[in-house]
């Protein structure tokens, strides 16, 4: 089943997949995820950057403002990522995959202890 996502790309979507008991959620390029999941077994979610990152970049001047600007429009924080996760049903979750971090917005090992520590469950990066 498709959703709509928050991207400047034409008619962006993410994908809520279920065969059996195996219930996937599909979702990049999106600023955040409006929506409500309940016995999700398998997450893959981007998690581009993270906040506490691209305001340090920005303050350094290693990061434009335009640039700054399209980041958070247009993609998934680490910190919206954790409310996105916390305000879902988590029970049957069984794995996360963490999708399009960003070279220089984001710390993959930060990411997958802060995801791991919320869900209790395994994370990797793809």
């Amino acid at each position: 089943m498709p959703f709509s996502t928050i991207h400047d790309a034409a008619e962006p979507l993410g994908y809520l997949m279920q065969s059996g008991k195996t219930k996937l959620l599909y979702a990049t390029d999106t600023e955040y995820i409006p929506y409500k999941f309940e016995g999700l077994t398998h997450t893959l979610v981007e998690c581009n950057f993270s906040m506490k990152i691209v305001k340090e970049r920005l303050k350094n001047r290693d990061l434009n403002r335009a640039l700054w600007d399209r980041i958070l429009r247009n993609h998934l924080s680490l910190e919206t990522v954790v409310t996105f996760l916390k305000a879902n049903d988590l029970s049957s979750l069984q794995e996360i995959y963490l999708l399009h971090l960003s070279n220089n917005n984001s710390d993959a090992n930060l990411f997958k202890k802060t995801i791991q520590e919320i869900t209790g469950v395994p994370v990797y990066i793809a």
